[in-house]
């Protein structure tokens, strides 16, 4: 299908990634620490980030991708993203004109064994389920 043609309703505009950890100092040393310990895990946070920092790759991609792709944890996230994620996280979300949908839950993000290729791969494929389009913003 043209993007031109496809509704607006159902356009991507924007991704919105929610990582299963708090934005807080404490927070962000809890889930490294727990992550290291094997207690903690994060699916997302696996595939963006090394030990500490974002992976350049993942920097790369991101700003490779036809539309924003913004990153949120637990505690910071808006409502919206919340209540379509079911309160769940780690998640992808696709924001469209006419609302948010939920793209990748917990195991579908668990799925991409921390690989940027194959988190793309997903969203790409949910959002074709979804019957969702992307077009460059």
């Amino acid at each position: 299908m043209d993007t031109s043609e496809a509704p607006a309703t159902r356009r991507i505009i924007r991704l919105v990634g929610v990582y299963d950890a708090d934005h807080t100092l404490r927070g962000e040393v809890s889930y490294w620490i727990g992550a290291r310990l094997g207690r903690r895990h994060c699916s997302l946070c696996e595939i963006t980030h090394g030990s500490v920092r974002q992976r350049p790759e993942w920097k790369s991609c991101r700003a490779g991708l036809p539309v924003p792709f913004e990153t949120f944890h637990r505690d910071d996230q808006p409502d919206a993203v919340r209540e379509a994620a079911g309160a769940r996280a780690p998640v992808v979300v696709a924001e469209t004109v006419s609302g948010l949908v939920l793209l990748l839950d917990p195991a579908a993000l668990d799925t991409c064994e921390g690989s940027i290729d194959r988190l793309v791969d997903a969203i790409e494929q949910a959002a074709e389920r979804c019957g969702l389009i992307w077009v460059e913003s």
